[in-house]
């Protein structure tokens, strides 16, 4: 009596990652389903869930779509908004990834479909070590992605596979080809995924938040350097796009958002030793409350090291040497000093 097979369920985007993750899982002899997420009421949104159904056609497997717009709306787009009005700079990425992928998707597949693991196309390592799941850096040091997986908790560790961990972004792409997955030559996306072109982030913001006129304010003389009509339209750290004329370049180093003041200085204005997160969302327990490890106040940044003190839900860091442009609202992520394990992060608050 031939046994049956284990069930994958991956998250499917249509994209190369996701499908080839796919094509991985079902080479291992799985019995892979196909599980996309509509997270918009778009054009571009029906595409994606058509894309996904190609491969999974192509393949062979069966393809789910779950309608999860109002959760998206609720979790991800409002939260974007918000964070915008309160003077923030969001990720929305780690929002869709707590909330939607290791959320919605993630338990409709290990409690409706009875998969006995789950898959993405994200790259990054799981490892059980000391009787805990870790996550590690990902071969592919490019395309390393544990910063956006931060919030994930053990029981979803515990379940979850990575696919493309030991594989190089070039090889995933030959495997698209040889093949012949629909996506095999389609570009990388690395837009807001509900935000199409030619709509831009700032436009996107304009129509949902309407225009205000402000001030422009330098930081440390209180002098007033122009108007600008919204504050949501900056982010800290930002020189392009200010439209003033100054002698020397000017940098957003602060936003109050209550009364719609951005203040300018120079570079040097944007450096800082210390910072305070919250929210905080450990990968594993931890037996100590002060040590030193690696930190990334922002995605595409190499990772400094800094003192962290626990204080019950948050983070107290003070970095060995001041980082540029920390930024209210972004994710402050913390990794081990010794072999680069992400150890859990919170969102940045002062």
């Amino acid at each position: 009596m031939e046994s049956k097979k284990k069930i994958a369920a991956v998250a499917l985007s249509g994209g190369v990652d996701s499908s080839v993750a796919a094509l991985l899982l079902q080479k291992q002899g799985y019995e892979v389903i196909g599980i996309t997420g509509k997270m918009v009421n778009t054009v571009n949104a029906d595409t994606i869930c058509r894309n996904a159904k190609e491969v999974a056609d192509k393949l062979g497997i069966r393809h789910i779509v779950l309608d999860l717009t109002e959760k998206f709306k609720k979790e991800v787009i409002n939260y974007f908004k918000t964070s915008y009005e309160e003077g923030k700079t969001p990720n929305p990425c780690i929002k869709c990834n707590q909330f939607i992928k290791w959320g919605d998707i993630f338990d409709y597949a290990i409690k409706d479909l009875g998969a006995d693991i789950y898959a993405t196309g994200h790259y990054a390592k799981i490892k059980f070590v000391d009787n805990v799941y870790k996550l590690y850096p990902a071969d592919d040091e490019h395309k390393d992605q544990l910063y956006f997986l931060y919030r994930l908790k053990q029981y979803q560790l515990a379940r979850t596979v990575f696919p493309l961990s030991e594989y190089q972004k070039e090889d995933v792409r030959k495997l698209a080809y040889e093949y012949d997955l629909p996506p095999k030559s389609s570009k990388e996306s690395q837009d807001i995924c509900f935000i199409h072109k030619p709509l831009t982030t700032k436009k996107y913001l304009i129509d949902k938040l309407g225009e205000k006129r402000g001030d422009f304010i330098d930081i440390l003389t209180g002098k007033k350097w122009g108007e600008h009509n919204g504050c949501y339209q900056y982010t800290i750290g930002q020189r392009k796009g200010i439209g003033i004329a100054a002698p020397y370049p000017l940098y957003v180093i602060d936003i109050d958002a209550a009364k719609n003041i951005v203040y300018l200085g120079r570079e040097e204005d944007n450096y800082k030793k210390n910072l305070k997160a919250k929210d905080l969302n450990l990968i594993y327990p931890l037996n100590k409350k002060e040590f030193d490890a690696m930190v990334k106040i922002r995605y595409n940044m190499q990772p400094k090291k800094a003192h962290i003190c626990v204080c019950g839900d948050c983070l107290d860091i003070e970095f060995y040497e001041p980082v540029n442009s920390i930024t209210m609202g972004q994710a402050c992520v913390i990794y081990d000093i010794t072999d680069s394990h992400l150890i859990g992060g919170g969102w940045i608050c002062m």
